[in-house]
């Protein structure tokens, strides 16, 4: 016979109904005691409460995690698949382009096939001629370049160096009469060279004893062979080149550095297209084929400021 299953669910509900009278009374009790006894209260729901705000929060973070998940793996697969739409785009039209181009026929089997050689053009660069030469004529050496071609003088060559200036030699002493010789025998039709110039230069005062040459030479020999010389203010690069782009030349006293321990004339004689400007160095036939930033000079300029130092313009009068 098979027994009968109403007195274990009668069991079953009655120990349901227990647990839920406890229920019930625990939370009576726990109301109650929210009144009566705050302290007891508190040490029974805080740490109830706690757990149950931080499982919420645990819960919340991971809602938003996933959420942001989702978004990021969405923007991925979309970029993707517009990625591989473009793709395939491309090859369908490379390959279209492919079936509807038309070929050349191949050449016939008696034509030469064309030598990829021939196509290449030869490139012979043109003859690219140097800014400045230092070239001979009538046995005076010529500097080209510049807005007019200038005779060079060196004044420690051997026809110079020994020459007198004064009681001292034109060789350690002589830069001075020797650019300016430069300059008369450039810009004028005078024919002098650095002993002419030198003895010029003691008979009218400008010869300096164991110092080379007063300062007053380059005005003073200027205006006594017709030629227009002041001091030139500007410390402008870019002033430097038109003066000289306008076909003047410049005188510079220049102290120690690039073109001498002491002090030294040189004369500044052209600017090139690029913006360097050209030398006629007494002292140095390399450096005068050399060119250079006009900034170079201006930083080297002697610290001189008397009768026009340390730069002067050289220019001859209008007609």
């Amino acid at each position: 016979m098979k027994k009968s299953g109403a007195p274990r669910h009668f069991k079953r509900n009655l120990l349901l109904l227990a647990l839920l009278a406890a229920l019930c009374i625990g939370i009576v009790e726990l109301i109650a005691c929210s009144y009566f006894a705050p302290d007891i209260y508190h040490r029974i729901a805080d740490p109830i409460y706690q757990g149950t705000t931080a499982a919420a929060d645990v819960f919340r973070s991971g809602l938003r995690a996933a959420g942001q998940f989702c978004r990021d793996a969405g923007e991925q697969v979309s970029q993707l698949s517009r990625q591989a739409v473009d793709y395939a785009s491309d090859q369908a039209s490379q390959f279209w382009e492919a079936l509807t181009t038309p070929k050349e026929p191949p050449p016939a089997e008696d034509d030469p096939l064309p030598d990829a050689t021939a196509s290449q053009p030869v490139f012979d660069p043109p003859y690219q001629p140097p800014v400045t030469e230092m070239l001979e004529v009538d046995g005076q050496q010529i500097l080209t370049g510049g807005a007019r071609d200038v005779t060079y003088f060196y004044q420690a060559g051997e026809d110079w160096a020994d020459q007198p200036y004064g009681t001292d030699t034109i060789g350690p002493y002589g830069c001075g009469p020797t650019v300016m010789a430069m300059a008369v025998a450039s810009m004028t039709d005078t024919d002098t060279d650095p002993a002419a110039m030198a003895a010029w230069a003691v008979e009218h005062g400008y010869w300096a004893r164991r110092s080379g040459s007063y300062h007053s030479i380059v005005i003073g020999t200027s205006q006594g062979f017709g030629i227009t010389a002041e001091a030139f203010p500007s410390r402008d690069a870019q002033d430097m080149r038109r003066a000289l782009w306008d076909g003047n030349m410049l005188v510079a006293l220049v102290g120690p550095g690039h073109f001498t321990n002491g002090g030294h004339f040189i004369l500044i004689r052209g600017a090139t297209l690029s913006g360097e400007v050209l030398v006629a160095d007494p002292n140095s036939p390399e450096r005068s084929l050399m060119t250079w930033d006009p900034q170079i000079i201006l930083d080297e300029l002697s610290s001189a400021r008397d009768n026009g130092a340390p730069l002067w313009i050289l220019s001859m009068p209008n007609p």
